[in-house]
């Protein structure tokens, strides 16, 4: 039987496998003469939707940030928020102060921006001032004259009382005298016997000494007793006279201090003219009327308690600064590079007691960053600050209210909570946040009111269109790395091989990308080699030579898998012909380079009903994505063959040699083509890989890392000797995206290397096989001698050899005897 031969397909051609950048299109030799890049590169659609949040100040206008890591996402912010200048001239201060009337809610007063350390100064030197003066005050000649007439007065009273009581005592032989129990002097009765006064604990020694009789002391004893009554009444009152004369000193003092302590602060309340500051002063003015003893000096300021704590008296009059403007010029630009709680939102710290407990009071409030951004931009990491405990719940609350509490982190967990509960702050802070689209499609879809606060997204492209003018700006941004990094200059052919590794690192030759990271290291490295070689000027050699090398220390993987293909360890022919077996390409990632190397891929073929078995799937190998691809395969063989003839064989697909996972549809052309080459019995050419993925009408689509796999086979055959007759079959779509190195681009120009381009399977397996794939004829049946036309008559045999065990199958069931069969009859009527 002669078979039909292929028709031949077009090659690539050299100028098809790379874009060569023409240093005819600067208008420059090296980079002394070009300008660094001001501004950012290549994303015009994210520069546009930050302006947009940065200038609106409307509720809710925060910003997230999203695009691939090296895009220039914190260099473009910080940029941008310099150039612009939002109105930022309503900067507050703010101050935590002691609240007098509830010591556990401490007070907020805000000032215009630098206010706060003035005020802070001017009341520590008023109550300074007070504590000199107040004294001075209490000592002058009006108040001694007025505190003696009050102390006469009492003198007086509390004679007359005792004087009224002696007098009744002294008719019944009984005196008044003290006695003293420890440090306390307390009044006592006293009998009064042969003109001596007598305790009458003592009455039973002048019993036996017969001074008195048992009559007489009985009688005593009789008269103390109703005495006890009345002393404790007169010692009431006269405690009651020693209280009333303290209460009219002391208003006495208020008296004249009031007036000087009123003055002493209006002068603050004239400064500051805010109704919070008045408020507050007025507290502190009923304070100092009520804590004289302390500006007398009879309470010191600084006092030592038993447990070794310091005690400050005047503490309660000092100010908390927690936030100082007073030096911001500009609108506050923060990032917090370490998110956490504390860093955020605040602490209050404590102090320990010296007991082992821990106290706070309003002097231990500490602002965090979203306070020191108030009012301008706060920058912060998406991933960071929902990996921190409590901080996103946090911020969402502050974001939506517009209110900070500063807390305790513990009270979030409810453990050892302070009791400190300070009063809010109004929040203005515009919250930028960076992070990526996986996150940002995570929150908008599962996050309440995640799109009520981040109105505005921000989506960093990872490349853009290559032309003339993207070319320039790539040399420009060049030079601003010259010139901040002191790097040697640049010649242009050193230029243009960083343009034509950044249209590879885009993954299509009419794209540049914009991970300028990437271009960033590979400019350092370069001017590395060149210094290296003692050389003035970066010249293009020196580009590769970076690229070989970076990719040289990440390649110890790639190594060992082409060692273990060249021994034979993994088994990858690139000569011969085999049925049913193909070179299969796949990518792996190592660091931030990939590589491709050849698979062996495997199908086996028998009589069944038209499953196709992933072998990689009932092993748990398979991701998604390739069982997805097996799937789409049996769906283009029921399309292709399937409408005619019942599918009677069962296949099964397998990479050989493969031990990890395997995901993604790149391969579903060459397991195809293997099934194809399986059923028919056509081999399939050793000397080619192939590569796409397919739908199920046979259109062969686009797949990615294109270069990694060609160049990964390119190595293979490089390894066990160019033939001339080796190469890979990739789709059509792909052209678009080569950037292959020299060397393949090399050997096609020399003929030892092929590479095709195809766009349906029958031009894929007609190259594998050299056999031309088929058209349906009128008949409906596929040219014979073709490769279809195998398949299809493989396909009749199969089902004529399947038939025989069909009706043995059916025969072998039971019949059912007349009465079953007038029993389901009836269950039908």
């Amino acid at each position: 039987m002669a078979l039909l031969k292929s028709p031949k397909h077009n090659e690539l051609k050299p100028e098809d496998l790379k874009w060569t950048c023409d240093t005819k299109v600067f208008d420059f030799e090296d980079t002394k003469d070009v300008k660094p890049i001001e501004g950012i590169v290549g994303q015009e659609r994210a520069l546009k939707a930050l302006r947009l949040g940065v200038e609106l100040k409307s509720p809710g206008y925060n910003i997230f940030i999203t695009g691939l890591s090296g895009t220039g996402k914190f260099t473009a912010i910080r940029q941008m928020l310099e150039s612009l200048t939002p109105d930022c001239s309503n900067l507050s201060d703010y101050v935590y102060v002691n609240n007098f009337k509830d010591e556990d809610r401490p007070i907020l007063l805000s000032f215009p921006a630098g206010q706060a350390n003035k005020f802070k100064k001017d009341l520590s030197r008023a109550i300074k001032f007070l504590q000199e003066k107040i004294p001075q005050i209490l000592s002058a000649e009006p108040f001694i004259k007025n505190k003696k007439k009050i102390l006469t007065e009492y003198g007086k009273e509390q004679q007359n009382l005792m004087n009224v009581f002696e007098e009744k005592l002294k008719k019944d032989n009984f005196t008044l005298g003290q006695v003293k129990v420890g440090d306390l002097v307390r009044p006592e009765i006293l009998a009064v016997i042969d003109n001596q006064p007598v305790f009458v604990q003592q009455l039973d020694d002048l019993i036996q000494a017969g001074k008195i009789s048992k009559e007489s002391a009985t009688e005593i004893i009789t008269k103390y007793a109703s005495y006890q009554d009345e002393l404790q009444r007169v010692f009431k009152e006269s405690l009651k006279l020693t209280q009333d004369f303290q209460e009219q000193v002391i208003k006495l003092e208020s008296g004249f201090v009031d007036e000087f302590i009123a003055l002493t602060l209006d002068e603050l309340k004239k400064k500051f003219k805010i109704h919070t500051v008045k408020e507050y002063l007025d507290q502190v003015h009923e304070s100092i009327l009520l804590n004289l003893d302390v500006f007398k000096g009879q309470k010191p300021a600084r006092e030592e308690s038993d447990g070794g704590v310091i005690i400050d008296y005047l503490k309660e009059y000092e100010v908390n600064i927690i936030l100082d403007n007073s030096h911001t010029k500009k609108c506050p630009v923060i990032i917090e590079s370490s998110p956490n709680y504390n860093n955020l939102f605040g602490i209050i710290e404590k102090n320990s007691d010296g007991k082992g407990g821990w106290y706070a009071d309003f002097t231990r409030i500490k602002a965090g960053s979203l306070l020191r951004a108030n009012g301008g931009y706060l920058i912060i990491n998406a991933l960071d600050a929902f990996s921190e405990p409590g901080v996103w719940k946090t911020l969402k609350r502050v974001l939506l209210f517009g209110q900070l509490e500063i807390q305790d982190v513990a009270n979030l967990y409810q453990l050892s909570p302070s009791i400190l509960k300070p009063q809010a702050i109004d929040i203005d802070t515009k919250v930028i946040m960076i992070g990526n689209s996986y996150i940002y499609s995570i929150l908008s879809s599962y996050e309440e009111d995640f799109n009520k606060i981040f109105k505005v997204k921000a989506d960093f492209d990872y490349e853009m269109a290559r032309t003339e003018t993207s070319m320039t700006e790539y040399a420009k941004l060049i030079k601003k790395l010259i010139e901040s990094e002191k790097l040697l200059e640049f010649d242009k052919s050193a230029v243009a091989k960083i343009i034509e590794h950044g249209a590879r690192y885009a993954g299509e030759k009419n794209k540049l990308t914009t991970r300028f990271a990437y271009i960033a290291d590979l400019t350092r490295e370069a001017c590395f080699w060149a210094r290296t070689q003692k050389h003035k000027m970066v010249k293009g050699h020196h580009v590769d030579e970076a690229f070989n090398n970076s990719k040289e220390r990440h390649g110890l993987y790639e190594s060992k898998l082409s060692e273990m293909i060249s021994e034979g360890t993994i088994l990858i022919d690139t000569e011969g012909e085999r049925v049913g077996t193909i070179n299969g390409l796949a990518v792996y990632e190592s660091g931030k380079f990939s590589f491709g190397k050849p698979t062996r891929i495997t199908a086996s073929v028998a009589l069944g009903s038209g499953n196709i078995i992933n072998v990689e799937r009932e092993s748990g190998l398979s991701g998604s994505t390739h069982n997805k691809g097996v799937l789409i395969i049996t769906g283009y063989f029921r399309e292709t063959f399937g409408s005619r003839i019942p599918l009677s064989f069962t296949a099964s697909l397998v990479f050989e040699q493969g031990y990890g996972m395997i995901d993604g549809d790149s391969a579903s052309i060459t397991e195809i083509c293997a099934l194809l080459s399986a059923i028919s019995n056509i081999p399939i050419k050793q000397s080619y890989a192939i590569t796409g993925s397919v739908n199920q009408k046979g259109e062969i689509q686009p797949i990615g890392g294109v270069n990694e796999k060609i160049e990964g086979f390119f190595d293979v055959c490089k390894s066990k000797g160019l033939t001339g007759k080796q190469g890979v079959v990739i789709p059509v779509q792909n052209v678009k995206d080569l950037m292959l190195n020299d060397e393949v681009v090399d050997a096609v120009k020399k003929n030892k290397f092929r590479i095709h381009a195809v766009s349906k399977v029958e031009e894929a397996v007609e190259i594998l096989t050299g056999v031309k794939a088929g058209k349906r004829l009128k008949s409906g049946k596929f040219e014979p001698n073709t490769i279809f036309g195998l398949v299809e008559r493989e396909l009749l045999s199969m089902r004529k050899r399947l038939r025989p065990a069909e009706k043995k199958k059916n025969n072998s069931k039971p019949k059912e005897n007349g009465e079953e069969k007038s029993l389901k009859s009836k269950r039908k009527k």
